[in-house]
């Protein structure tokens, strides 16, 4: 990784990387993605019907990729086949139904908590992946991140399922690991974000596609709102929020990215408290306070007198 040098004798002092206004409306797009995320857990709870996360997954990708392949009229090349359908069943194919079995066996705040271990994950792997020096400025905010989503979300009664976590973990591994080869691979020339995340999309939920209807089927019980909520998880939570996602991607630092993950969950509880009648307390509160301040911080590069030392 690259690490500027600041004139000495300057203070310890942290910038945006890039065009301050640019990469800043670059960094506020991107970050739509992980809010609109957030409504994972109350569409899952309140509007699918239990017990079917791996049907919640394929109806969240194949519809919104066909469509995204219909609008783009667009299909892989060469040995970007073998590369989309790794990166699809890692970002997708792998991710969703986890997520939603996280999501079901778990509290919204502990299934959230365990996600927000991502760029933890993704400050270690940029290291293996693409050979960049190990962000500790990143990993500590990571860490930061996730105390602060922990008390926000994480209640005295939270349950942890043993299955549940596995899950947890195993989603934030499976995405973290496609976001960084997102970042390694790039796209092809003249190949839009739109048509990226629709490529990825179909991959995932055609590897989703016969698992779903062999072990799971077709829920009984979908109603509209049921109906509803595939609609904007396919659409606004697949599409749209994957779509600014690998455009963000592509353009910003992979592990400062992961970071806006925090939001997630952070949504995730604005939710609960708008909608479902949960409070914040202070703890909670500043919790907030924290998990925002760590993903603020993790979008700067820090810049020391020496220069040398990686942050």
């Amino acid at each position: 990784m690259t690490i500027a040098t600041a004139p000495p004798p300057a203070p310890l002092q942290t910038t945006p990387s890039g065009s301050a206004p640019r990469q800043s409306g670059l960094i506020a797009l991107t970050a739509i993605a992980p809010a609109v995320w957030g409504t994972t857990y109350i569409v899952t709870t309140e509007l699918l019907p239990a017990g079917h996360p791996m049907f919640a997954g394929l109806m969240r990708a194949l519809p919104a990729g066909i469509l995204a392949l219909l609008i783009t009229r667009a299909l892989p090349r060469g040995d970007w086949w073998w590369k989309i359908a790794v990166l699809g069943t890692l970002n997708i194919g792998l991710f969703f139904p986890l997520l939603f079995l996280a999501a079901e066996r778990l509290p919204g705040g502990a299934a959230a908590t365990l996600g927000a271990t991502q760029p933890i994950l993704v400050a270690f792997l940029v290291v293996m992946v693409l050979g960049e020096r190990l962000s500790k400025w990143r990993v500590s905010w990571g860490v930061v991140g996730v105390i602060g989503v922990g008390m926000v979300v994480l209640g005295p009664g939270a349950a942890l399922d043993p299955i549940g976590v596995l899950a947890g973990l195993a989603g934030a591994a499976s995405m973290g690991t496609g976001v960084v080869l997102t970042k390694r691979w790039g796209r092809p020339e003249g190949v839009s974000a739109l048509t990226l995340a629709g490529w990825q999309l179909t991959a995932g939920g055609l590897v989703l596609l016969i698992p779903t209807l062999y072990f799971e089927g077709i829920p009984a019980g979908i109603d509209g709102a049921a109906v509803g909520g595939y609609v904007w998880l396919g659409l606004t939570g697949g599409l749209i929020a994957y779509t600014l996602w690998f455009a963000g991607i592509r353009r910003l630092q992979v592990t400062a990215t992961a970071l806006l993950g925090l939001l997630s969950p952070l949504v995730a509880a604005t939710l609960g408290a708008l909608f479902l009648g949960e409070t914040l307390t202070a703890i909670q509160l500043g919790g907030f306070v924290l998990a925002l301040a760590a993903m603020l911080a993790g979008q700067m590069t820090p810049h020391s007198k020496k220069g040398h030392q990686n942050r």
